[in-house]
């Protein structure tokens, strides 16, 4: 019972290529490939320069950030460091003129000394240093004058008298010096 038309089979057409086109199509379609991931690659260069630019920029804006807040941190622990220092040494003066009351009404200075001599230790070890003024010539970064005396025989602004020490901390001026400067002549 079976009939030729009913078969399980599927026709297939089998269409032939002409064997001298297909080099030149595999060719073609090979530098075609070739162009596209040359300019897929281009593509992605261009992205990774670009890429690596703006990575460059923000590394120098963060390093940037990072040297301003160090300096913003730094200047404010000096400026409180200075504050401190400042109302130190207006105690410090205190005992000092103290001392000197006590020391001209022949009165015993034993324990002011030796408190001063702890607080010089102490300025000595946070490398405070007062500026020597006496003598030199007036510098206005180091020292403030407040009266000026006529001498011909000193040279126009040299210092003669220290009305307040000044000092030095890390580099900065703490305190300008209140000194007297001298003038040679009033004409």
């Amino acid at each position: 019972m079976s009939n030729d038309n009913e078969s399980d089979e599927i026709p297939v057409n089998v269409v032939t290529e002409n064997k001298d086109d297909e080099p030149k199509k595999e060719s073609e379609s090979l530098e075609t490939v070739q162009e596209n991931f040359s300019e897929l690659l281009d593509a992605e260069k261009q992205k990774t320069s670009e890429c690596e630019e703006k990575l460059k920029h923000i590394l120098a804006d963060f390093q940037n950030l990072t040297r301003k807040t160090q300096s913003d941190i730094q200047n404010g622990v000096n400026a409180k460091v200075d504050e401190f220092l400042l109302d130190f040494l207006k105690i410090y003066d205190d005992f000092i003129r103290a001392r000197d009351v006590f020391s001209e009404n022949k009165i015993n200075t034993e324990g002011l000394d030796s408190i001063l001599k702890n607080m010089d230790s102490l300025l000595k070890k946070y490398n405070v240093t007062a500026i020597d003024a006496l003598g030199e010539i007036f510098d206005p970064n180091h020292h403030e004058a407040i009266s000026v005396i006529t001498d011909p025989d000193l040279d126009d602004n040299t210092i003669t008298k220290e009305i307040r020490k000044g000092y030095i901390s890390q580099n900065r001026v703490i305190r300008t010096t209140l000194v007297e400067i001298s003038k040679k002549d009033d004409n």
